[in-house]
């Protein structure tokens, strides 16, 4: 089993946040953006490739893809997994990789949803999600920078 650094949901994937803040702390090897869309969209993972960093390899999976890779990586293998959505993080946890905490990043508010933190709106799928998480033993986190302080769980509930 691979050595999970970072699990973090955010909308907008790889940007100067991820690369400048969470990256400079933890030197991932590998990126992992695990999103059947983002998967298959070869534009949109150009526009990310040019802000990750050079030291890490950056792999756009599917969620089934990124289950079998995730559960035969090395455990040298030092690994920051980036999701759009809670759903991609639970369909993960599902699938039997071993995530034990979930980074809670940015969740723009769209249509039919409503803000519970700075920068994190949810809905009720959004929220199903979480609570299947938290049933599965997952820490789940709202904190969008390293030195940052997590912001509290109840806004969830």
């Amino acid at each position: 089993m691979s050595n999970i650094l970072l699990t973090r949901i955010d909308d907008r994937l790889i940007h100067g946040q991820v690369v400048s803040q969470w990256c400079n702390e933890l030197k991932p090897d590998w990126m992992l953006v695990v999103n059947d869309a983002v998967a298959k969209d070869e534009g949109e993972q150009e526009l990310m490739n040019m802000v990750a960093p050079a030291y890490a390899q950056t792999r756009y999976l599917t969620t089934e893809e990124a289950i079998y890779t995730l559960k035969h990586a090395d455990e040298d293998q030092k690994i920051m997994i980036l999701v759009a959505n809670p759903e991609d993080a639970l369909q993960l946890i599902e699938g039997g990789v071993s995530i034990k905490k979930v980074n809670i990043g940015n969740m723009d508010m769209k249509e039919g949803k409503h803000i519970v933190a700075s920068g994190v709106a949810v809905d009720d799928k959004d929220l199903d999600a979480f609570k299947k998480m938290e049933d599965c033993g997952v820490e789940l986190e709202i904190k969008k920078v390293p030195g940052m302080k997590a912001e509290s769980l109840e806004v969830l509930k």
